[in-house]
């Protein structure tokens, strides 16, 4: 009897591994082609890439090739299994880059990587920093990221003159940045550090509340903004580092917005409607108040709500009605998204084609491909 039950059990690991893996990992790791649900013809196309030759096309969040595995130590065993399955693959990360006309992006470390796990709503914290781990963890990835420009590979762009110089080079940039200030702990000294060493752009919070704020996902903090937090804000306004609230919960971006002196930025997100909500979408409030910064809100490929890439174009158009032409930008999360309809940069010409075929001006692509991103570090860096 206890052979059965043993092979029984072995047989339940078996469905159930297998079902984690179709349904959650594989999609992590590899996501499926997705219908463009739409069609260019020879000369839409030509006239995107003619557009795209001429403008800097910028991705304002993403985490080409996954670097933030890479030596990446005491991970959960499901993200052991997300990186053992899944690599690093920045060469042919950059590569595709190269092939669908993206001139610069935003290259993101995960700041909470070592504490994360995949629940049943997604990414979560399961525990806590030992101490210094965070540091440590920072520093790895971006000694990791930084390999990449000291390898050729792309060129680091600490303003917007390097990206433009990239473009004009014919080399793809990286803008370094670290999604979650967890590595600050309670040390905003280490900004400067960061800084330093080629960060331009941080996103306060990711997957669990941390010294600075709360997130937006999971039990729905009160603290806000906390007061090193408005530290931090400061001291991030004065070392030209642009604030991304990005998973920051409503509390925490309306009052980091107050404080700041500086345009804030919300990379990758979307707009709750009565149709369509999320606890990743954030309000309208909460969009025009960004807007009002001067920052932008990058429109999020990810998989929620829709199916194919006219959809995404869709929610371009929206952002667009709702917060304007000088406030929308791309933040693509790619190689790191949920069920993504944008899953290649190869597809970028799509993109463009589609919003050019949808009436949009060069000068209003211009701003949303790009443009709102180099004003924003500008901005920032002035």
């Amino acid at each position: 009897m206890s052979g059965w039950i043993v092979v029984l059990a072995f047989g339940v690991i078996v469905v159930l591994s297998s079902a984690f893996y179709r349904f959650v990992l594989g999609p992590m790791i590899c996501p499926p082609p997705v219908e463009a649900g739409f069609s260019l013809d020879e000369g839409e196309l030509s006239a995107a890439r003619d557009f795209m030759a001429a403008n800097p096309i910028i991705d304002s969040h993403a985490h080409p090739g996954r670097s933030f595995l890479k030596d990446a130590q005491n991970l959960s065993f499901k993200l052991r299994l997300y990186r053992r399955l899944g690599g690093t693959f920045e060469d042919r990360a950059i590569a595709e880059m190269d092939e669908g006309g993206v001139d610069a992006v935003v290259f993101n470390g995960v700041a909470d990587i070592q504490v994360l796990t995949l629940g049943a709503g997604g990414l979560m914290a399961a525990r806590d920093f030992a101490e210094g781990e965070a540091w440590a963890s920072c520093r790895r990835q971006i000694a990791s990221l930084r390999a990449l420009a000291d390898a050729g590979k792309v060129q680091l762009c600490l303003d917007s003159a390097d990206v433009r110089a990239a473009k004009a080079a014919g080399r793809r940039g990286a803008i370094l940045a670290m999604e979650g200030a967890d590595f600050l702990e309670r040390d905003a000294s280490r900004l400067q550090r960061v800084y330093d060493d080629g960060v331009r752009m941080i996103t306060l919070v990711h997957y669990r509340d941390n010294t600075v704020g709360d997130i937006m996902t999971g039990p729905v903090g009160r603290r806000g903004l906390t007061g090193f937090g408005r530290e931090v804000v400061a001291a991030m306004n004065e070392a030209g580092l642009m604030i991304d609230m990005s998973h920051a919960s409503e509390k925490t971006t309306l009052e980091a917005v107050a404080a700041s002196r500086r345009p804030v930025v919300i990379t990758h997100t979307h707009i709750n409607t009565p149709a369509l909500s999320n606890p990743r979408f954030v309000s309208r409030e909460v969009a025009q108040a960004v807007a009002g910064t001067g920052g932008y809100i990058g429109a999020w490929p990810a998989g929620i709500g829709m199916t194919t890439l006219a959809a995404f174009i869709d929610r371009i158009d929206f952002l667009v009605d709702t917060v304007g032409e000088d406030h929308v930008a791309l933040g693509s999360d790619m190689d790191a998204n949920y069920k993504p309809v944008l899953e290649t940069y190869r597809k970028m010409p799509l993109v463009v084609g589609a919003l050019m075929k949808r009436g949009y001006t060069d000068e209003q692509l211009a701003k949303i491909m790009g443009g709102n991103v180099l004003r924003v570090m500008d901005a920032t860096q002035r």
